[in-house]
């Protein structure tokens, strides 16, 4: 028999990843941004009966923030931000392609456009933008035929963004955001009165997903007086609030509306993944829809009823899918190139106990390979407020493949699991979390699968922070470490945030001033005495969210002191990294990294 050697990193990362989508509204198009030839571009597949081929519309190799495609096919508005700054700027495009234009001229590189809402008849836009207002930006409509560009709503006093607008743009929902946790909806009426949906505004609590289902009526997703996050209806000529759609310990996520059938078609939340059910408005029914992935990115509604999905599971890269209310029909066809989806690693679902008793969910990933020997990498997730899912990581198979575990907790502060445990996190990034994160190693050890010195810290953004912190206050439980854009001073990270993230840091993180001791005890670069343990630190240059000096200054200090730091800096990335060609520099140097320090061991047992 012919015996074939390893996967190798290549093999990995010939999937693509796909973070949007639009479909015409006859259905026969459908547009998508991709990284289907290494960078992200816009690509259209023709898909009027079978699937199609894609084919590009842009090359310019930037990340798009939204597709629209105009109704009456004359051409398709976007937004590009420029190698990851994520100051998303509105542009459009031909129906075939081409060079994108700018919709604004003469506007600088900071300013960044949300779009929110096309007009039914493809000749408005409603977007928010920080221009004139940086904090808490402004929301507004443009009129694509006159020029005008009109404002609808400002921002006051806190991060203010349009997120519906009525069928005869006469009402507009908006939201004012105060913290991760706490978001309020309101409906601006035509005389520019403000109405709550909720009925205590000032309580702790969320409120979005606002979907209009005529001029007086909305539904909307929140969590007023609840755990977990519900489908509610607001009349506004009445001034009723009501529950509509419980489900028992889901938080939903997402609202979809169907006019002509009257469904709502409800995404939830359950931990380490989700569910999709259609609501009957008429008669309350509920009825669930299996999914052919764990992870729902994107869901869209057609005239006709048919759904299109974006998601992806631990075996299954990004596709989109059409849901003809019988059967699903993946419309792209991304897999591993080579592999099947046995020859990938799905991971088992696990509890555990913390210091405090705490129940926390984890995944783990379990490497086929023997040699495995239980080398593990602990995956302390992003967010923090977010959670480690049943999603597709090329980056994870390939470790795996190496003959790495990998297990992923979702500490004190994740999504998934209610709102109190969602909130533990505020103003307490570097203390319950952590210990969390100490009480997974424990029970690893204990149950055998890893050991002190076979097991690796890596993590992203605020996991990049909490490798760096496990890093330094506890360097005893790992043999080393690898930080993607993590957070090395909260003070610095406090003032070098974008703009219009400052209203929400005193509640997310707090304040360097009024918590200052805080700050110095949480804050990784404290503890540059006791990280002694091989350091690997990968950066965008443009990162605007955990900027690069927040890296630099870590290595400068590390080297300084001699201590053995690999730096890895990629001009043309942001928070993350999103280039095929650069994820495979990067994913290949951790596993050398992991590699190198795994090797060093047995020399020294030998």
């Amino acid at each position: 028999m012919i015996q074939f050697s390893k996967p190798n990193v290549e093999q990995f990362f010939q999937t693509y990843r796909i973070s949007t989508f639009a479909i015409s509204q006859d259905e026969s198009r459908l547009v998508f941004s991709s990284t289907l030839n290494g960078k992200f571009n816009l690509w259209a597949m023709d898909i009027g009966g079978e699937t199609g081929y894609p084919y590009p519309l842009t090359y310019n190799d930037q990340m798009c923030g939204f597709i629209k495609l105009d109704p009456q096919g004359r051409h398709i508005l976007t937004a590009f931000d420029r190698d990851g700054d994520e100051n998303y700027q509105m542009h459009a495009l031909r129906w075939n392609g081409g060079e994108p234009q700018p919709l604004f001229a003469g506007i600088p590189p900071e300013e960044k456009h949300h779009f929110l809402h096309l007009s039914e008849d493809g000749k408005r836009i409603y977007y928010s933008t920080n221009r004139e207002n940086p904090n808490f930006l402004n929301s507004r409509v443009f009129d694509l035929e006159s020029g005008e560009d009109r404002l609808l709503i400002e921002g006051k006093g806190t991060v203010t963004v349009i997120c519906a607008v009525s069928q005869d743009e006469k009402r507009f929902a908006f939201v004012k955001e105060y913290a991760n946790t706490h978001y309020v909806s309101y409906i601006q009426l035509e005389d520019g009165q403000e109405i709550c949906l909720t009925p205590s505004p000032d309580e702790v609590h969320t409120s979005g997903g606002v979907q209009f289902l005529d001029g007086d009526n909305v539904i909307f997703a929140t969590d007023y007086d609840s755990e977990f996050a519900y489908m509610a209806h607001y009349d506004i000529k009445e001034r009723t609030f009501k529950r509509l759609c419980e489900i028992d310990s889901e938080t939903v996520v997402m609202l979809k509306y169907h006019k002509d059938s009257r469904t709502v078609y409800i995404v939830t939340e359950k931990g380490v993944q989700d569910h999709l059910y259609a609501y009957a408005l008429d008669t309350g029914e509920l009825k669930a829809i299996p999914l052919p992935v764990d992870i729902l990115e994107q869901i869209v509604v057609a005239r006709s009823g048919n759904l299109y999905m974006l998601g992806r599971g631990a075996a299954k890269p990004y596709n989109i899918y059409r849901f003809d209310g019988s059967r699903w029909t993946m419309l792209t066809q991304n897999v591993v190139t080579g592999l099947t989806e046995t020859d990938l690693i799905v991971p088992e679902v696990i509890t555990y106990r913390s210091f405090d008793g705490m129940e926390i969910e984890a995944l783990l990933f379990r490497a086929k390979d023997e040699t495995a020997n239980g080398y593990t990498v602990f995956w302390p997730h992003g967010g923090p407020q977010a959670a480690e899912r049943k999603q597709f990581r090329s980056m994870f198979q390939y470790i795996i493949a190496e003959g790495y575990n990998i297990f992923c907790p979702n500490f004190r502060g994740s999504t998934g699991y209610g709102s109190s445990f969602a909130k533990l996190v505020e103003q307490d990034w570097g203390e319950g979390p952590r210990k969390d994160c100490l009480a997974a190693m424990d029970w690893l050890f204990e149950q055998g699968i890893s050991s002190r010195d076979r097991l690796f810290v890596m993590g992203g953004s605020y996991g990049g922070y909490m490798t760096l912190l496990l890093a330094g206050r506890n360097p005893e439980y790992f043999k080393a470490a690898i930080d993607i854009c993590g957070v090395s001073n909260l003070f610095t990270f406090y003032h070098s945030v974008p703009e219009d993230w400052k209203p929400i840091m005193g509640q997310w993180l707090g304040d360097p001033e009024r918590d200052r001791e805080r700050f110095i005890k949480d804050s990784p670069i404290t503890y540059l005495d006791k990280m002694v343990n091989p350091l690997l630190i990968i950066q965008g240059a443009n990162d605007p969210r955990v900027v690069k000096a927040e890296s630099d200054q870590l290595v400068e200090e590390l080297r300084a002191k001699g201590r053995d730091v690999e730096y890895i800096v990629f001009d043309d990335e942001g928070h993350g990294i999103m280039r095929k060609d650069n994820e495979k520099i990067a994913y290949a140097r951790m596993v050398e990294f992991m590699n190198r320090c795994r090797q060093a061991k047995i020399q020294v047992e030998k």
